[in-house]
């Protein structure tokens, strides 16, 4: 397996563990020193324990669905569908590496809208 490889895997493994509650295997992807930042609510958590802490003390029952994970080197962008106690939300997470952890990551969060009537006729649906 060569690096790309390796941080693909373990950028699955990550989803799989956020899916799953598995908080250890969730962020044994960080770094130590890892920065999160949320630019939408103006955000950033400093270090592996307080992404974890922040994350571990969401009271909505949450579930992770992947669309896609594109990436090389050191950069990789993931985009997710969570479910909040049953409501999507759709997620873009770019994460930066050092080496094979994560040492910082941006996430996005959008909620679904109708599309416009508008466009009806030059649009075909994704979902």
């Amino acid at each position: 397996m060569d690096a790309d490889q390796r941080i693909r895997a373990a950028i699955e493994e990550h989803w799989r563990a956020s899916d799953a509650g598995e908080v250890e295997a969730e962020h044994a992807l960080y770094a130590d020193d890892a920065v999160l930042d949320y630019p939408q609510s103006g955000e950033r958590f400093r270090g592996r324990a307080t992404i974890a802490a922040q994350r571990g003390g969401h009271p909505a029952e949450r579930r992770f669905a992947v669309q896609r994970i594109s990436g090389a080197g050191d950069l990789w962008v993931s985009e997710c569908t969570i479910t909040y106690d049953g409501a999507p939300t759709h997620s873009v997470s770019i994460m930066e590496f050092a080496g094979d952890k994560v040492v910082h990551e941006t996430q996005y969060f959008a909620d679904p809208f109708p599309a416009p009537e508008s466009r009806a006729g030059l649009a075909e649906r994704i979902r």
